[in-house]
């Protein structure tokens, strides 16, 4: 049976989820941004509020929404496992983005969120978070490092991927019910240009 598309009902919206994987480390040097005092912390069990400052800042205009759905109590028994990591992009001491890496799979390591602030996008810091991000994972030495976005994202988030050695190996379609219509993210976010029903 087909997807449902948002032409056939409101509040349902088609997602297209692509799985990328790395499995060797890149050689490439990750280069710092200058002119500015950069910093990267790992946020040793972080407060459920600051992570949701992070998660809702930085996902919200991607409909980021799963998280949100979570209440403080199972947000934190996700944040705060220990094979959950979370760093945290400081430029000139304001937080400007994060990374999370989950080792919850044994030999491997997901890059299960990752993203800037929207006033720190466009500047290079997430060709360079990212660049740390990846190499921070292959420090714990697994078989693959791997991630999935999807075509709520932003536009570039592929390319971007693959720019830094992930390779595409699947692709799945499902229907989500629109967290704009649950309210789980504020009505007034557009969808990114290349998620739009024709």
């Amino acid at each position: 049976m087909p997807p449902l598309s948002p032409k056939s009902k409101s509040n349902q919206l088609e997602c297209i989820v692509t799985y990328l994987e790395m499995r060797s480390a890149p050689s490439h040097p990750n280069i710092l941004p200058s002119g500015r005092k950069v910093a990267l912390v790992r946020a040793e069990r972080p407060t459920v509020s600051f992570y949701r400052y992070l998660y809702n800042t930085i996902g919200e205009d991607w409909l980021w929404w799963e998280r949100r759905a979570l209440s403080d109590a199972q947000l934190a028994r996700e944040i705060h496992d220990s094979n959950v990591e979370i760093f945290v992009l400081y430029i000139d001491g304001v937080p400007a983005g994060y990374a999370e890496l989950d080792l919850r799979i044994e030999a491997e390591v997901e890059l299960a969120y990752f993203g800037l602030i929207p006033e720190f996008i466009g500047r290079g810091l997430g060709r360079y978070l990212l660049g740390w991000t990846i190499d921070e994972a292959w420090q714990r030495k697994p078989e693959r490092v791997w991630l999935h976005t999807c075509n709520f994202d932003h536009p570039k988030a592929i390319a971007t991927y693959q720019k830094a050695g992930f390779v595409p190996y699947k692709q799945e379609t499902t229907t989500i019910e629109d967290p704009r219509a649950s309210g789980l993210i504020p009505k007034n976010i557009v969808l990114p240009r290349s998620s739009r029903p024709e």
